[in-house]
């Protein structure tokens, strides 16, 4: 008896002191979260992919786009799940999603996502992406049109045909640089933090790329703490997403056009501009919207008047 209490007793204290898990540390403590969100993970061909979900109703993809993860969403998620099951994901080899996708081009990362929706039995799902994670989701939509009830696209030149992937690799210093091969990882090395923490600010409202000044990030710490978390480890897999241009712009060229209605936003005075390289694939763009005070990183900027256009074009 007394060897069954002691077993007891230790199980009970390593349960107690048992460390929470990586992914999970960010959440821990927020009620919100608690309430109404779970962190889950699926295998999904020869991948471990996390996302999480919550919420009630039709259900929404989200998908991120650099440097990001599913907590990029998460200014906007509670507000969605009030009316839709809010799937927010990991993209393979990045975030807390393990293994290695066999490319980083958009068609084959929107090959991996429909899989887990797939094993998620999802049934037409709106699809809504962000950066990179645009582009994701508009292969998706093209190569999966049964099942896509909408398409959301945010704040992303489409790469090819309106724009070629040398001309893209120009309209940024950041893409040209993280499209070099072992260049960029060779740079920042074990200085992810402080890489991070100086890009934000530049694409944001006030940054230098919309001809402000400013160097103060629309992030808050415990957002770039979660971000460096993981790109820490997935650094090289980050840069992979930009040196995969090349053949993003030849599966846009050959891509099915997008016949799913389809909302598109961009930083303040850039919508007509990404619709303009979006059109030509894209064949019912409902509603094209700039996001007011806000440079590219439409949800932590404005993230009232992006849940408030989500919502009604979701709705629609």
């Amino acid at each position: 008896m007394k060897r069954l209490v002691l077993a007891l007793l230790l199980v009970i204290t390593a349960c107690s002191t048992a460390e929470t898990p990586s992914h999970s540390t960010v959440t821990e403590d927020d009620p919100v979260f608690q309430q109404t969100f779970r962190h889950e993970f699926a295998d999904v061909d020869g991948l471990r992919m996390h996302y999480v979900k919550g919420g009630t109703g039709s259900p929404v993809v989200l998908i991120h786009g650099w440097p990001q993860t599913w907590y990029g969403w998460w200014p906007i998620m509670p507000a969605l799940a009030e009316r839709h099951t809010v799937y927010a994901l990991d993209l393979p080899g990045l975030g807390d999603s393990t293994g290695t996708p066999k490319s980083y081009d958009k068609a084959t990362l929107a090959r991996y996502v429909h899989a887990l929706t797939s094993e998620l039995g999802l049934e037409d799902p709106s699809v809504v992406g962000h950066d990179l994670g645009a582009a994701v989701a508009f292969q998706y939509a093209s190569q999966f049109p049964e099942d896509t009830a909408r398409l959301g696209y945010l704040d992303l030149p489409l790469p090819g045909p309106a724009i070629d992937a040398r001309t893209y690799r120009g309209l940024s210093w950041h893409i040209a640089f993280h499209s070099q091969p072992q260049v960029p990882e060779t740079v920042v090395q074990n200085d992810v933090r402080d890489y991070l923490k100086l890009f934000y600010p530049q694409v944001s409202y006030q940054g230098s790329a919309f001809g402000g000044t400013s160097t103060t990030s629309p992030f808050d710490d415990k957002e770039i703490d979660e971000y460096a978390r993981t790109y820490g480890t997935t650094l090289k897999n980050g840069f992979e997403l930009y040196r995969a241009l090349d053949q993003d712009v030849r599966d846009t060229e050959a891509a099915q056009p997008v016949q799913a209605p389809t909302l598109v936003m961009a930083a303040e005075g850039q919508a007509e501009a990404i619709k303009g390289t979006a059109a030509p694939r894209m064949t019912n763009i409902v509603r094209t919207l700039d996001v007011p005070n806000a440079g590219h990183w439409l949800v932590e900027e404005n993230p009232g008047f992006v849940t408030a256009e989500l919502l009604r074009f979701l709705s629609s």
